[in-house]
């Protein structure tokens, strides 16, 4: 793991020294995961872009596609706390928050922590859960605490939840409410690979039986100066116009009952802020934004009624919005 430490993370606009440390260590950190997760380099890179936005992601697929492996893989390649949690119908909002146990000998209450205070928390089948047991997540994913008993309890930084769904007309899941889905910043689907990285898997697990064992190439401090470095991104006002005419435009769509909200444009904003260093750049154009819409956009867009019926996609009426709307111009 790399011990270089970011540049200086003042309150001014990254240079092209911060842009050049950022793209480094992330290419290390894609190239890591890529050892582990094969022909997906579209869907690892929107998994990187929302970790260093600060955000918390949703891997949303069948069974089988490798949602767990991407979580695991990311958790693995960071030198930071990571815990994970099965969801089941049984599970109790206690078992992810923590619970107050009376000490007799100090006697008093004491609080123990539950597996949520870690940098990463891996959510699997965050779907299955009931709606109590979701509604452990809502305060410490948007405010990073948690609170029990009127006491509130920091985690630590950074904090991200890495969540896998299966979806939701699958047995045994429960429709996240949009409050929860919300507080994700992206959601994401992985997809079934090519013939070519299918074979190249099943090679791989015949001779080894299992995916390859990956090293940290990061640390926590490190993933705080890139978080840190992502908000510095410059943005020119003609792209945060642009995010602004996407957003309103997708609430004008007669088949959407609920567009993009003022905090999803400034989701969409974030994300193309942290493609954009990425790739090595410190300004954001109109390519990063349309590179990040559908997967910050699609889980916060609720159709018509009428239009579920129809069979109408989320992602075909973001196409049209996306080609809709004018691009700015170059400077």
């Amino acid at each position: 793991m790399s011990s270089q430490s970011p540049p200086d993370n003042g309150p001014a606009p990254i240079s092209d020294s911060h842009a050049a440390w950022f793209a480094e260590r992330h290419q290390a950190l894609l190239t890591n995961l890529e050892r582990a997760i094969k022909g997906k380099n579209e869907v690892l890179r929107l998994a990187l872009c929302c970790l260093f936005a600060e955000g918390h992601l949703l891997i949303e697929d069948v069974p089988g596609v490798g949602k767990t492996s991407i979580a695991k893989a990311v958790a693995a390649s960071i030198d930071s706390s990571w815990r994970r949690i099965q969801f089941t119908p049984d599970l109790l909002p206690s078992d992810i928050t923590g619970v107050s146990i009376w000490d007799q000998h100090n006697e008093r209450f004491e609080f123990h922590k539950g597996p949520v205070f870690a940098n990463l928390v891996l959510g699997d089948e965050i779907n299955r859960a009931s709606p109590k047991t979701q509604s452990a997540l809502l305060e410490v994913m948007e405010e990073r605490q948690v609170t029990v008993d009127a006491v509130s309890y920091p985690v630590p930084q950074p904090f991200l939840v890495l969540a896998t769904q299966n979806p939701i007309d699958l047995d045994g899941t429960y429709r996240l409410p949009e409050a929860q889905l919300d507080r994700f910043l992206m959601r994401i689907s992985v997809g079934y690979p090519d013939a070519e990285s299918e074979a190249a898997i099943l090679d791989q697990r015949a001779v080894g039986g299992r995916a390859p064992a990956l090293a940290p190439v990061l640390d926590a401090a490190q993933v705080m100066g890139m978080i840190r470095i992502v908000a510095r991104v410059h943005v020119d006002p003609e792209v945060s116009r642009y995010v602004v005419a996407l957003a309103r435009a997708t609430r004008a769509v007669p088949e959407v009952r609920l567009g993009l909200s003022p905090r999803g444009a400034l989701a969409v904003l974030r994300a193309a802020q942290s493609r954009a260093v990425a790739d090595g750049r410190t300004y954001v154009v109109p390519q990063d934004v349309k590179a990040v819409t559908h997967a910050v956009a699609g889980h916060r867009l609720v159709l018509t009624p009428e239009a579920e019926v129809q069979g109408r996609r989320v992602d075909d009426l973001l196409d049209g919005v996306l080609a809709s709307v004018s691009v700015p111009a170059p400077a």
